[in-house]
């Protein structure tokens, strides 16, 4: 489906507090049709609570926000059959089988008995469930269960999906298998709100982001647009000999080539960083060393990743990329000498 400039989620000024807690403190916030919005921030952000107030599982204090056309507060009983919702925490029952799961939820969603069925088997495969689909739940390993919640999420093909840290604790083959999920609903048509703390995530699957810190937005726009606010790319020089850092710092320093300054001296990695904002830069960077007599054993570039967005706009620690998560998200890109 083509993306249009239609907005599927609009919230304006989002107010919810806990007592003396501000969850959300004038939450602003757009989603347009048929993409992926990344909402990411510290723990204790506020992003399940704003999660939880467009899904009409809370009340909000103040504020007001449209879902598909319909007033959250207002109209929630009809936003509830166009929306989908898997929480952080698989919430499947477990007495009934797999397949029983998936045809209860259809048939609460108002599906005839034929669709019910049919979406129920063709969930179970796409989320590779087909086997365990006789099993009662409470057999199903904790990963199973996740998929399981996620395919009950998607059975009745909501407009608009929320997606609260959806793949914590999958394994990286399931968790590619979720990814593929939400690029196939986004491509039918399906809007994505998505909360997670791996940046690999959310530049996998996010057009756009959204950063909130103790209950406000603090950024907002495409990823590449947030990179470029924390920086361009820095180019990454190690001398053949050591003793050549300092005289190629000079050299870049001095030589006052346009945009280019801020040249840095990493004396324990035996290398130096420039930041450079564009291609011509480089190349002015790399021909004045080359003219100079510099010998260079190695030039690479380094493009900020969505963890130093991260910890540049909140001022808190980026979430650490682990095995399971896979890469940060930094990108590095190899130049020959």
């Amino acid at each position: 489906m083509t993306r249009t400039d239609k907005n599927a989620v609009e919230v304006r000024g989002l107010v919810k507090h806990y007592g003396e807690t501000k969850a959300l403190d004038g939450v602003d916030l757009d989603v347009r049709e048929g993409t992926v919005l990344g909402v990411l921030g510290p723990n204790g952000a506020g992003k399940t609570t704003l999660v939880r107030c467009l899904s009409t599982l809370i009340v909000p204090d103040a504020g007001r926000a449209t879902v598909a056309g319909y007033d959250v507060v207002r109209q929630s009983r009809q936003l509830r059959r166009t929306i989908g919702l898997t929480g952080q925490y698989a919430s499947v029952d477990e007495k009934l089988s797999g397949w029983e799961n998936l045809y209860m939820i259809g048939r609460l969603l108002d599906l005839p008995r034929r669709e019910a069925r049919r979406r129920a088997d063709e969930m179970l495969e796409r989320f590779s469930l087909t086997e365990a689909a006789g099993r009662a739940a409470a057999t199903y390993s904790g990963g199973m269960r996740r998929r399981l919640d996620l395919a009950a999420s998607m059975i009745n093909r909501p407009a608009v999906l929320y997606l609260d840290e959806p793949t914590t604790g999958l394994d990286p083959r399931t968790r590619n298998e979720v990814w593929d999920e939400v690029r196939h609903m986004v491509a039918e048509g399906a809007t994505v709100l998505l909360t997670t703390q791996y940046m690999q995530e959310a530049e996998q699957l996010a057009s756009e982001l959204t950063v909130i810190d103790r209950g406000q937005v603090i950024a907002h726009g495409a990823v590449d647009e947030l990179k470029a606010k924390v920086g361009g790319r820095t180019l990454e020089i190690r001398p053949s000999d050591p003793a050549q850092l300092t005289g190629m710092a000079r050299a870049v320093s001095e030589a006052g080539l346009d945009g280019v300054g801020g040249v840095q001296i990493l004396a324990d990695e035996g290398r130096l960083t420039v930041p450079i904002l564009s291609d011509e830069q480089l190349t002015a960077v790399v021909g004045l060393l080359g003219g100079g007599g510099y010998g260079i054993a190695h030039i690479g570039t380094h493009l900020p990743g969505l963890d130093e967005v991260f910890l540049a706009v909140t001022g808190a620690k980026a979430p650490p990329a682990t095995d399971e998560a896979g890469a940060s998200g930094t990108i590095r890109e190899e130049v020959a000498a």
